[in-house]
């Protein structure tokens, strides 16, 4: 059992063969399993310290935590430290996080492989909410951030049971060694940020490895480098990238709402819950586990919506080609207070997706009524505003007031041309006598 490899399952299958081969009824393999516990507790084969070497990893937080002091306020910070230990030779990693959620569990993890140069094949944390959403003896439910990263580095989350600290006992008492050694020792140091205290930590961490162990040569540096490094998986080609996982429920414009921009998803699941995978690059939509939709990630002014037109309806995607630049051009083919107007619209709302929308609604007024009775409307909305709105311009055209004003400049222009010229009299007034 101390090879790496070896498991009771394939004791019992040789166990079986062999029974076989010389015709003897095998045990069951419950009862196998029984016998070779009794075995190895008459012969004392607990193997405490000489475990398989590159097998697990044992990671927890340190009760005990560090300080930070701000040094503007002097006020004191926690500062939590982060533990992992090989249990084959003992040799730890800690780092110390300004907080215990799920991006320093992760980064933790990350900096341990790169300081140890490999990955084991088991990693055995407690049943913390960063690491294990469910506890269960049987199948407990692995954080799903915390599962993609171990597929990552090809590696497996084996959770120790509740309650059962023999099942992790060297990050156990490393724990404990490493409060004493390290945390405590720096007690009476001030470190104004977490760079410092981590360099302080480095250089202790230096020094616990390389302490002798009391009952046997050598210590926890050449322990890993003789009997333990060798053994470890390679580390992959790219570091794992930190993703975090969402339920959200895409909406009737088919589009999902992620840190206040948009990203569009297939409209056939308008209404339905996905879970949405959210990288510093990448959004990512899975629907039942199979991704329905990709979007680079947007950067910018809120509200930005990013849409891919197969994802559209196709009454929908007609629109596609539609933009500012569009119609601002349309609008200039229009007229000057068409042009002014649909300026005017583009600026009134933060995010430009609304905004184009009543900039379509004003062309089509322009179907309905025709170019020339929204150029003058949009003339009569600006008379009343320097910023008209399309509801404005609507119920001016409406209720007819384009036309009434069109008729006014005409009588206008007819009692102007009166007044200049004067009255003209006809022939019967001067010719008529008094009586």
């Amino acid at each position: 059992m101390a090879k790496s490899g070896v498991t009771l399952s394939l004791l019992y299958h040789e166990y079986t063969a062999a029974c076989r081969n010389s015709r003897e009824i095998p045990c069951s393999y419950r009862q196998f399993c029984r016998f070779y516990r009794q075995f190895a507790m008459t012969t004392k084969a607990t193997m405490r310290i000489k475990r398989k070497p590159g097998e697990i990893l044992e990671v927890d937080w340190a009760g005990q935590t560090a300080e930070l002091q701000d040094p503007v306020t002097g006020e004191i910070a926690p500062a939590y430290v982060f533990v992992t230990a090989l249990p084959c030779s003992q040799y730890a990693y800690v780092e110390a996080f300004q907080s215990m959620d799920a991006e320093s569990w992760i980064a933790g993890h990350q900096n341990a492989f790169r300081f140890f140069g490999g990955v084991t094949r088991t990693i055995v944390p407690d049943n913390l909410k960063t690491g294990v959403e469910k506890s269960s003896r049987s199948e407990p439910v692995i954080n799903r951030t915390y599962q993609e990263m171990a597929e990552h580095y090809q590696t497996v989350v084996i959770p120790a049971r509740v309650g059962r600290p023999k099942d992790k006992p060297s990050v156990e008492g490393a724990v404990g060694i490493i409060s004493t050694w390290i945390i405590a020792s720096l007690r009476n140091e001030t470190f104004f940020s977490l760079r410092e205290l981590n360099a302080a930590i480095q250089e202790k961490l230096k020094e616990f490895n390389e302490r002798p162990f009391q009952k046997r040569k050598g210590n926890r540096l050449t322990a890993f480098l003789e009997e333990e490094k060798f053994a470890l998986l390679p580390l992959p080609t790219l570091p794992y990238e930190l993703a975090t996982w969402q339920k959200m429920t895409v909406q009737y414009d088919y589009h999902i709402h992620v840190e206040k921009m948009y990203y569009s998803v297939p409209y056939e699941y308008i209404k339905h819950v996905v879970d949405v995978r959210i990288t510093r690059t990448m959004i990512e939509v899975f629907f039942n586990n199979f991704r329905i939709a990709s979007h680079k990630r947007y950067y910018g002014n809120e509200g930005h919506p990013t849409t891919v037109s197969e994802h559209m309806p196709a009454q929908h995607q007609q629109y596609v080609d539609f933009n500012r630049d569009y119609f601002l051009e349309w609008a200039k083919t229009a007229g000057p207070y068409t042009e002014t107007t649909m300026k005017a619209i583009l600026a009134a709302y933060r995010v430009e997706k609304q905004a184009l929308k009543s900039c379509l609604a004003l062309t089509k007024l322009a179907d309905q009524y025709s170019i020339e009775r929204v150029e003058t409307a949009c003339g009569r909305a600006l008379d009343y505003s320097p910023r008209p709105n399309l509801t404005s311009i609507k119920t001016i055209l409406k209720t007819g007031q384009d036309r009434l004003q069109s008729s006014e400049s005409d009588s206008t222009e007819k009692n102007q041309a009166t007044s200049s010229h004067g009255y003209t009299r006809g022939a019967a007034y001067f010719g008529r006598k008094e009586k």
